[in-house]
């Protein structure tokens, strides 16, 4: 049997959370929007409690979270979304950085289009933004400071602490790309300086197509968003349409429990990292991105004389792995977050990632060093 090891991708389901899914697909079916029979009344009760839940991640208020299809259009509504602002009161200047998800990037080109100077800070071999470059990037004109928690390539976690205090006081609004790290890493979610939060279902073993963008009040008031789509008021007017139930009500669950077996999961994912590096040592992998500051439950590495799409298709029979973000892995292009950490074409060409989960069963891995041994050989 393979074993699945692209969880930063999308991770497997919950048992629990598909219990819930299930419940709401089968039985309680109703439309949250239409309150006036008990289908309605329980469906609504659903979508609010799961959006206590989702809140509680990142200690956010439950008015705060705005159901959307995942962290890609959260994305989206948070930078276009406050493109009207910015023309109206002639702040034009964005600040983000090179390594950012094409979720992000592709929305910056836009505002580019649309008359805004976008400026895209470089983050080295580390992987992580150097807090004095957002210092000495900071204008009076600055809009809007993007970047994001966790790198879906690298594993590598940005150091938001340092660069709440950078914004402290300044007005431009923060927004964060927590797609992978939203319920792993739990604390840097949590400071109130960020104003806006992307994240998505499946990349904490809840169902594809449900995420949220969490807008927190400054001064008890929203962040100035236009909503991208019209057609109803759900959602705070920002996003309309019917709110898919046992979508949510599953994120919900993902969301409690990945706040409540925090430490259990994070263990579990050290321990596989151990074994996996252990298991990998006599093939002297160079490990990518700042290792004091990753997550435990991705590796991406490069293999020196072994490319990266021999080694896939090579091990695809034992270990599913990828090269690049999930979004970009149909094109042939070498990663962009890899090329904008400085390393080499041959580096970057010849790099894996390798992300798993608490449910990730063991791994044959004298197979797998065996595989890469023929590649290199050959």
């Amino acid at each position: 049997m393979t074993v699945y090891l692209d969880c930063n991708a999308t991770t497997p389901l919950e048992p629990a959370v598909m219990a819930v899914v299930t419940r709401f697909m089968e039985r309680d079916y109703g439309n949250a929007a239409s309150p006036i029979h008990d289908f309605g009344v329980f469906a609504r009760l659903a979508v609010e409690h799961a959006r206590g839940q989702v809140a509680e991640v990142a200690a956010a208020r439950r008015d705060e979270v705005i159901f959307t299809s995942g962290a890609t259009e959260a994305d989206n509504l948070a930078l276009l979304g406050l493109a009207d602002h910015g023309l109206a009161c002639g702040r034009r200047h964005v600040i983000s950085t090179a390594v950012e998800h094409k979720a992000v990037l592709e929305p910056l080109e836009e505002l580019a289009r649309r008359g805004f100077q976008v400026e895209l800070l470089p983050v080295g071999a580390s992987g992580r933004l150097d807090p004095d470059r957002l210092r000495a990037a900071l204008r009076p004109d600055t809009l809007l400071v993007s970047t994001m928690h966790v790198n879906n390539e690298t594993g590598v976690v940005q150091p938001l602490a340092e660069l709440a205090e950078i914004l402290a006081g300044h007005g431009a609004y923060w927004h964060v790309d927590a797609a992978q790290g939203f319920g792993k890493e739990i604390d840097g979610l949590r400071n109130p300086r960020i104003d806006l939060i992307a994240v998505s279902g499946h990349k904490i073993y809840a169902p594809k197509g449900v995420g949220a963008l969490i807008a927190r009040k400054r001064d008890r008031a929203f962040p100035p968003l236009r909503p991208l789509m019209l057609g109803g008021g759900q959602e705070q007017g920002l996003r309309p349409g019917t709110l898919p139930v046992p979508l949510i009500a599953g994120f919900g669950e993902a969301a409690k429990l990945a706040v409540r077996t925090h430490e259990a999961r994070s263990a579990a994912n050290r321990a596989f990292r151990e074994k996996l590096l252990a298991a990998l040592a006599p093939l002297e992998p160079t490990l990518n991105g700042d290792q004091e500051h990753v997550l435990p439950h991705a590796v991406n590495l490069s293999l020196a004389g072994i490319e990266a799409d021999r080694a896939i298709t090579a091990l695809k029979g034992v270990i599913a792995v990828s090269s690049t973000s999930a979004c970009t892995s149909h094109t042939r292009a070498p990663s962009h977050v890899l090329t904008a950490m400085g390393l080499s074409p041959e580096r970057v060409e010849t790099s894996l990632r390798l992300s798993w989960c608490h449910l990730t069963p063991a791994v044959d891995w004298d197979e797998v060093v065996s595989i890469l041994r023929g590649l290199r050989a050959s």
